[in-house]
Formats: C-alpha cells, sequence, structure tokens
C-alpha cells in the first residue's frame, strides 16, 4: 500500500517491512540451497530496531568494531563473526568474550594476540572461538579504488607471498572480501585466482568467509551460479562457506523522504535546496560516486521540462547532485523521495555542519509508518565536547 509522504516527518529514512522480508527470503533460500551460512554485515545496514526482522531468517552477524559487536549482542542475541584491520589491546578481551568468529588482518596481528585467544579458550571451554585470517587473492573487479581492497598497497589482507606453507596453529578459517555490489559471475572468476593462490590452504582450513558483496537480490543476479559456486568449493575443500553481505540485504528496500525548502536561479541553472544533504546524509552518492534515483524523475535532463540540480542544506559548497528534471516545477514544500537509501546511507550520516540526522521510520505489513526514532540538538551535541 502507497504511503502519504506528507505525513511522514522529513527528513526521513523510511524501511519497507514487506521488501525487507522479501530480500532476506530470497537469501535464506540461497543458504539453504548451498548449505551455506549467510549472516548480516553491519556496515552495509545496522538498523537494530530491523534486527528481529532479520533473525527470523539469518543466523548470524558480522562486525567491524566493539560497537558493532555489541549491537549485534544486545539485538540479535549473537554472539559476532568480528573482523578488524587491526585489534585494540583494551578492547581484545570484550571481542573474544563476544565473538564466535574472529578474523585476523595480517599475521603480525595472530601472533600479537594468540597467546591471549589460547589463554581465552583454555579459561571458557564452553564458548566456541574460532579464528582466522584474511587473504588478499589479488584479483578485483571493482571499478572505485576507494572500494577496491586489491589496489597495490591495500591494508586489507595478506597476500600469498607473505603467507607460510601451512596454516598457522590456531588458525581455522580463510576469509577475503573483494567484492562490491558485483555479480555472481565476478565471484566466480574470483574464486579461480583464490584456488590458484590458496588453494593448498583452503585444504588445511575449516572453513571459508567469501565476505560481501554478493548482491543476490539484485534483479538479474544469476541466483543459481551462486548456489552451484558455493556448493562444489564447500565439497571440494571440506569446508563451511559464509557469506556476510551488506547491500544484498537491504537492497531497495526503502527510501530516504526529503522536502524542497527553496528553489533558485543559479547563472542559469535552476537548483532546488533540500532539507537534507548529501555530504552528511547520503555521503556514499559523493564516495562512489553516484547518482541516485528520484521517485518521478527523470536520471538525466530532459530538454523541454523543468530541470533542477538537487542541493543539500550545507553550506558545503559541493553538497549538490546533478540534474533531474520533473512533470511540473518544483515549488517549496515539495516532497522529493531518494530510492533504494537504506543499505550503505543510514549507517553513514553526519551532524557536519549542525545539520539534524534523519528520522528513521517503518511502514509495516499492514502498510502503516511507524515513527522509530527522531533526532535533535543533543544528537548533535553528544558527538562534540
Amino acid at each position: 500500500m502507497p504511503i502519504d509522504y506528507n505525513e511522514i516527518p522529513s527528513p526521513c529514512f523510511v524501511l519497507d517491512e514487506a521488501l525487507l522480508r522479501q530480500n532476506l527470503s530470497l537469501i535464506d533460500s540461497v543458504q539453504q540451497a548451498a548449505g551455506c551460512k549467510i549472516i548480516l554485515a553491519l556496515k552495509g545496514f545496522s538498523m537494530f530496531s530491523a534486527f528481529p526482522i532479520v533473525k527470523e531468517y539469518l543466523s548470524g552477524a558480522t562486525a567491524s568494531s566493539l560497537n558493532e559487536v555489541k549491537l549485534i549482542n544486545d539485538f540479535m542475541g549473537y554472539q559476532a563473526h568480528t573482523y578488524m584491520p587491526a585489534y585494540l589491546d583494551s578492547e581484545f578481551g570484550e571481542i573474544m568474550e563476544r565473538s564466535s568468529h574472529i578474523t585476523f588482518n595480517s599475521l603480525s596481528q595472530w601472533e600479537r594476540f594468540s597467546d591471549r585467544v589460547e589463554a581465552f579458550k583454555t579459561a571458557n571451554p564452553d564458548h566456541a572461538l574460532s579464528c582466522g585470517i584474511r587473504v588478499n587473492p589479488q584479483y578485483s573487479e571493482v571499478a572505485t579504488d576507494m572500494y577496491n581492497p586489491c589496489v597495490p598497497g591495500s591494508r586489507l589482507g595478506i597476500t600469498r607471498d607473505k603467507m607460510p606453507d601451512t596454516l598457522p596453529e590456531g588458525i581455522d578459517g580463510i576469509h577475503f572480501h573483494t567484492l562490491c555490489e558485483n555479480g555472481s559471475d565476478t565471484l566466480e572468476r574470483t574464486l579461480e585466482a583464490l584456488e590458484s593462490r590458496f588453494g593448498d590452504l583452503l585444504h588445511q582450513a575449516k572453513w571459508l568467509n567469501m565476505g560481501g558483496g554478493h548482491l543476490m537480490t539484485r534483479e538479474g543476479y544469476d541466483i543459481e551460479k551462486l548456489i552451484n559456486l558455493v556448493s562444489n568449493i564447500k565439497a571440494k575443500y571440506d569446508l563451511d562457506v559464509i557469506l556476510e553481505p551488506g547491500s544484498a540485504i537491504a537492497w531497495r528496500t526503502g527510501v530516504l523522504v526529503t522536502t524542497v525548502l527553496d528553489v533558485m536561479d543559479s547563472q542559469g541553472i535552476d537548483v532546488a535546496i533540500l532539507d537534507s544533504s548529501f555530504a552528511a546524509h547520503m555521503p556514499d552518492t559523493l564516495e562512489m560516486p553516484y547518482k541516485p534515483a528520484i521517485t518521478g524523475a527523470s536520471m538525466e535532463a530532459v530538454i523541454g521540462k523543468p530541470t533542477y540540480r538537487m542541493g543539500g542544506m550545507t553550506c558545503l559548497a559541493g553538497d549538490f547532485i546533478g540534474d533531474y528534471s520533473f512533470d511540473r516545477p518544483l515549488a517549496a514544500g515539495d516532497k522529493i523521495i531518494f530510492e533504494d537509501m537504506i543499505h550503505y546511507t543510514m549507517v553513514k550520516t553526519t551532524t557536519f555542519n549542525g545539520v539534524n540526522l534523519p528520522s528513521i521510520g517503518l511502514k509495516d505489513m499492514e502498510g502503516d509508518f511507524k515513527l522509530i526514532k527522531s533526532f535533535g540538538y543533543e544528537s548533535f551535541k553528544y558527538r562534540l565536547s
């Protein structure tokens, strides 16, 4: 059922429960067919009010900080799969207590903490803790260097020349993460590179974590190929397989509702200034970069149609996204709905320039809107001192 966006506070992220469940159902069918475990990556979607829904379909979650670990423990009731490029001495004890799997980014990190891991296991025999090492297969099809963990000088994972011929004692698993919203054909080529460099070590491992970037909920994704790839590598090396997608969970499950505050002519270009910010509320659109879709607007300028450059409300000169054409002129008070704004967007919001964070809401299975959280001065103040 459609929502009356005029009844929703602006700006506001709105998650559609039905669409989230649709994605989760598909993902669950993949893990059942492939005999693998697919877990939620909090770095892509950490809306903890929706974790009870996620928990109906997935059996775990992965974290890259102690705060994410705690969120998993508190709102999913799971021990976390944890990976960090480097661990803090002061946090590591608590991370062990709260995790089922810990992946180390380098051999030096493992050597630094291996004695503590062994002591923890001895003192806590009922706590199943398994450790792994992240590897760099030196193959990635990610076009944007900022998101490519295989570029020369990457700090993420160990290349084959730095690994011994046998897995270090105490290391059970191998972890790679080189995809970013890719298809299963890319995974196929990535696995070929992984096997060519690390195949001997895969035979020694108990589990393989294929990381994220498996955009299986995107239209046109070859699900059967993914199932076959996972099933085949699982059987070939006799190990458990874990996938931890971020985007696929919340892909196209919700929007960011914004409102036009002003329309102005800037040297012949019509600009619509919104009550939201690309820099503060949608930074991934500038980082990637990509141009988000707007409901009812064309992505490119159309001659003869009212066309506007979308601008944010901060004073950053670059807080804008390119031109969109509409069927009618825009005016102050009009709603602008940015599509697919739930994954990798909500998790990156800031209060830059003192702008309020967007509210967070849910469209439930009955089509009703529920406001979950709103933000104000306190949210800004307590990030500072």
